[in-house]
């Protein structure tokens, strides 16, 4: 398309209203001088997970033998452990005594995580996931969202936390001054008939001054701008990219389970469902709505 058309066009339109001369004029400016229109911030993200693979578009496969948290899994890109099935994606540990990594580490179990780094990042907003969690002390699922950049300063945001414990999940944020054991952390217990290992939206509602935590429509934990600041810097105003992973053990299950053996954080009943195929997390579907 020429620029002299555009113009033209312009102006042939003017009597149909300004709105038009103005949305045209703009696309001539644009043309002639190369500059291209101010990335606005993304309207929303939605995953449904349909199809047969995972769409690596839109995910990345996170794979390193680098744990944190004494965490007791190497993360790998394999179909056994991640797979998109039947509308869902499925993360499946699998028990592999003395995997090595190519950094030279060893563990005895390998899981999944994938993000959305680079691909898709919001500031302010839902985020949703539905999902179902195993039960299983040491069986640690995540939906989160985690600023690029030096951690905690560009902040955290754990919308759902389960160790194992299918009663209850918990919620939090991480910035600078209120990291690890945060006191911005909440349990949200879930009813009996319905626990974590049923089907469940976790969720957040963050804004400029707040972030309110829901499981299924239901309020667990309002934070304010005014709460974090108590404790140090609001790291909650800049994009944030999503993460979905499955730990195994590590210092939070520890802290709740006291288990030290066989492994940190992960009871024998719990290494015993890994080896019989029984502990996987199901994601029916990913949503992110802006604000």
């Amino acid at each position: 398309m020429s620029r002299k058309w555009l113009f033209h066009g312009a102006v042939s339109h003017r009597i149909a209203g300004m709105k038009t001369v103005l949305a045209l004029t703009a696309a001539v400016m644009l043309i002639s001088t190369g500059r291209q229109p101010p990335s606005s911030p993304a309207a929303g993200f939605t995953e449904e997970f349909n199809g047969t693979a995972l769409d690596r578009t839109r995910w990345n496969v996170i794979t390193t033998g680098r744990t944190v948290n004494n965490e007791q899994q190497a993360y790998v890109d394999s179909g056994d452990v991640l797979s998109v099935k039947d509308g869902m994606l499925e993360i499946h540990p699998r028990f592999r005594a003395g995997f090595k990594t190519p950094e030279g580490r060893s563990f005895d179990f390998i899981s999944g995580r994938i993000d959305t780094r680079g691909k898709f990042a919001f500031t302010y907003g839902t985020a949703a996931a539905r999902m179902k969690l195993p039960a299983g002390a040491g069986l640690w699922p995540a939906f989160w969202a985690l600023g690029d950049g030096r951690w905690p300063d560009t902040g955290e945001i754990d919308i759902m936390e389960n160790v194992g414990d299918a009663g209850w999940t918990s919620v939090a944020l991480h910035g600078p001054g209120y990291f690890g054991n945060t006191p911005l952390v909440r349990r949200a217990a879930l009813p009996s008939d319905a626990d974590a290992t049923a089907w469940h939206v976790y969720a957040v509602d963050w804004s400029e001054n707040a972030l309110i935590f829901r499981v299924d429509d239901r309020e667990v934990y309002r934070v304010t701008r005014s709460m974090v600041e108590k404790h140090g810097r609001w790291s909650f105003d800049n994009p944030k990219h999503l993460i979905v992973n499955l730990a195994l053990g590590g210092d939070y299950p520890a802290g709740v389970n006291k288990i030290k053996t066989p492994y940190h954080g992960l009871g024998e009943s719990t290494v015993n469902a890994i080896q019989n195929g029984e502990a996987r997390v199901l994601v029916d579907w990913v949503r992110v709505r802006g604000s």
